[in-house]
């Protein structure tokens, strides 16, 4: 605000990585992993709405991951916090509308960013003998990936910029070749869940509901 006056876009970027199973995720751990994915990107944004809301005029663009959409195994806390960043912002979307505020969750596949690297990825600190052989093969592989993700964070970073500029953002943009099949993937297993629901979900009111 004291360079330019005023603050035009948000990117909350911010993220690491707590890797392992449930039960070897202490609760500390999950705390944290929270606490950095889903309250860092609400705390900054708390930060700026007021600005935004002054000028009437403003976009937040939060970093989400298609592990905010589609759950995978060894990632519960990440996902856990990626999905309710994704909820946050998707109703961040009508409280922030009237104000000429616009939001997009972004959902990004693997890129080659710093997140599985040893400064950003935290490995589970406990240890269950039942998890063992599972947690040693899963782990490998999730260092094995380190420096091989296919996708480019220079070329994501400019794709944002053409995002940012649209005078009509998109609420959601699913960002690699790898993360659109999985998300549309994901709407329809939606899609025939809820269809599936409908026998035993639909007829569920009270008799004297209208």
């Amino acid at each position: 605000m004291e360079a330019f006056g005023r603050i035009d876009v948000l990117v909350n970027n911010a993220a690491n990585f707590y890797a392992g199973y449930f039960e070897e995720i202490s609760g500390a751990q999950m705390r944290r992993q929270i606490e950095t994915n889903l309250f860092g990107p609400m705390n900054v944004t708390r930060a700026v709405l007021p600005v935004m809301r002054a000028q009437r005029d403003g976009h937040i663009i939060s970093l989400s991951s298609i592990a905010g959409l589609v759950g995978q195994e060894f990632c519960v806390a990440y996902a856990a916090a990626k999905f309710g960043l994704e909820g946050w912002m998707e109703s961040l979307r009508f409280d922030v509308e009237p104000f000429g505020i616009r939001t997009t969750i972004v959902e990004p596949g693997f890129f080659r960013t710093e997140l599985l690297m040893d400064a950003s990825t935290t490995w589970a600190e406990l240890s269950i003998d039942d998890y063992a052989e599972r947690t040693a093969a899963t782990k490998a592989a999730w260092q094995s990936m380190n420096g091989q993700q296919a996708g480019d964070p220079a070329k994501l970073a400019d794709a944002l910029l053409k995002v940012a500029a649209l005078e009509q953002p998109p609420l959601r943009f699913v960002a690699g070749a790898d993360a659109i099949p999985t998300a549309e993937a994901k709407g329809q297993e939606l899609i025939e869940q809820a269809r599936a629901s409908r026998a035993l979900g639909a007829d569920l009111a009270h008799t004297d509901a209208t």
